[in-house]
């Protein structure tokens, strides 16, 4: 259900997509269910529908009943959202403008820019942002509840056994040789003089700019270094919350007063003039100009040299490989990931070699051959997504032959489908003993839908006494 809660805004997304490129028009739509205070309607099945379909594209099955699965879904969110408002869960509006923009990133990645986005979906980023807060509110919220729910939950070793053990040996899955694959990454750091140059390149703009002698958009559209911009214009909405921005210049930005424009603030990216357009409390709207400082080949050099030393750290045991990304990496998300690679569907750290198919980690499938579980490869020139040149640690972790699941291998892997297993019985327990507490009224042609059949004799039985 959680993968099912987070995917409203792609669902919906998917779904307006499929509608446009067809060329149909959006039939009239009619609400096929009501839980409390809350409407569902046809086209929330149908777009959960699209979701499910992509899903299936992408390797996760089609539920059998694909319209009951949706609309079961839908109602149990709906109760989860009401026992949420019910306990008063903490959701901002911070919270939910935060998910709204990374959400819109998202999109924006899915489709390969704004401008097709705005194309293919029919809708503007402002329109996209009115047009999916109450669902997105309402995700975040069943999210909350369910969390609260069945985070008490635990497994027992011997819970963990005998989930494995139930299962009959030639029905035990089958997993390809899998590795855990972590990374060091250092972004050359540009000299003095480069960095000295993209100051004054950017005071020489924002000087141009308050003498009046040209736009700051404009400036933007033929200076800036951000990919972005080509759709964006150097425009971007800013919540005071959202953890996805860089912190120096969400901080710079806060700080500004509407019309102003800020000094050269330098971050991860390079530096920055920042213009305040707007501001709406914990919500801005601000537009930049990036410029990044040239990086010069005495500074991959001096890169390279750091890196040799941090390696030989790591393989003289004065500091494992964790310890050493936690102190020196300059990737964003290394504090959170430990450098390790995720599989995108799963989330574990286990790949299989036709998973790093993505441009930024190809080349380290050439480097796998020669490296042996533990070891470090030399530094390695890499650009990252965008276009930034940048070198490397690879850290090949682990790599487990072809395999029969086995407890000795795979504990890990059937303690967490124990665990998931055993949520889903609470949560589905909870929602027959909450559901009679809320009035819900489903469609004669959903009614026969297994779940909905349990729910509604609760209901039945409830409103008979």
């Amino acid at each position: 259900m959680k993968k099912f809660l987070i995917s409203s805004f792609g669902a919906m997304l998917l779904f307006q997509a499929a509608v446009a490129q067809q060329g149909q028009k959006m039939v009239a739509d009619k609400i096929v269910a009501k839980v409390g205070d809350k409407i569902i309607l046809q086209s929330d099945i149908e777009s959960a529908l699209v979701d499910m379909q992509q899903r299936a594209m992408e390797g996760q099955p089609l539920p059998p009943n694909a319209s009951c699965f949706a609309i079961e879904e839908i109602i149990a969110q709906k109760v989860l959202v009401l026992q949420a408002e019910r306990d008063s869960l903490p959701i901002s509006e911070a919270d939910v403008d935060g998910r709204i923009e990374s959400q819109i990133r998202w999109a924006e990645q899915r489709y390969g820019s704004r401008e097709k986005m705005t194309e293919i979906t029919g809708y503007t980023i402002y329109q996209l942002r009115e047009r999916f807060r109450d669902a997105i509110r309402e995700s975040m919220l069943a999210n909350a509840m369910r969390d609260k729910i069945v985070n008490a939950v635990k497994v027992t070793p011997t819970e963990v056994r005998t989930n494995f053990e139930r299962i009959p040996t030639d029905s035990l899955p089958f997993y390809e040789s899998e590795l855990e694959i972590g990374q060091l990454v250092l972004l050359p750091k540009a000299s003095r003089e480069m960095d000295k140059y993209a100051i004054d390149r950017l005071l020489e703009l924002k000087k141009k700019v308050e003498n009046k002698e040209g736009d700051f958009g404009t400036y933007a559209s033929l200076y800036s270094e951000d990919p972005a911009v080509k759709e964006n214009n150097g425009v971007y909405v800013l919540n005071r919350s959202d953890k996805t921005w860089d912190p120096d210049f969400l901080a710079a930005a806060f700080r500004l007063k509407e019309g102003e424009i800020s000094n050269p603030v330098k971050t991860q990216f390079g530096y920055h003039l920042i213009k305040m357009n707007k501001r709406g409390g914990d919500r801005v709207t601000v537009q930049h100009i990036l410029i990044e400082p040239n990086i010069l080949s005495a500074d991959l050099a001096a890169a390279t040299s750091k890196l040799d030393s941090i390696r030989n750290l790591v393989l003289t045991r004065k500091m494992n490989f964790g310890e050493a990304v936690a102190k020196f990496s300059d990737e964003p998300m290394a504090k959170f990931n430990g450098g390790m690679l995720q599989n995108p569907q799963t989330g574990s750290t286990f790949l299989t070699i036709d998973q790093l198919d993505d441009p930024s980690t190809k080349d380290i499938v050439m480097m796998l051959d020669s490296l042996k579980p533990g070891g470090v490869s030399k530094p390695m020139p890499f650009e990252d997504e965008r276009g930034r040149k940048g070198l490397r640690l690879v850290y090949l972790k682990t790599r487990t032959e072809p395999h029969r699941e086995n407890l000795s291998d795979d504990y890990a892997r059937i303690q967490s489908r124990t665990l998931k297993e055993k949520q889903a019985t609470a949560l589905a327990k909870w929602l027959v003993d909450k559901m009679p507490t809320f009035y819900v009224h489903i469609e004669n042609e959903y009614r026969n839908c297994a779940n909905i059949t349990r729910w509604m004799g609760q209901n039945d039985a409830v409103a008979s006494n």
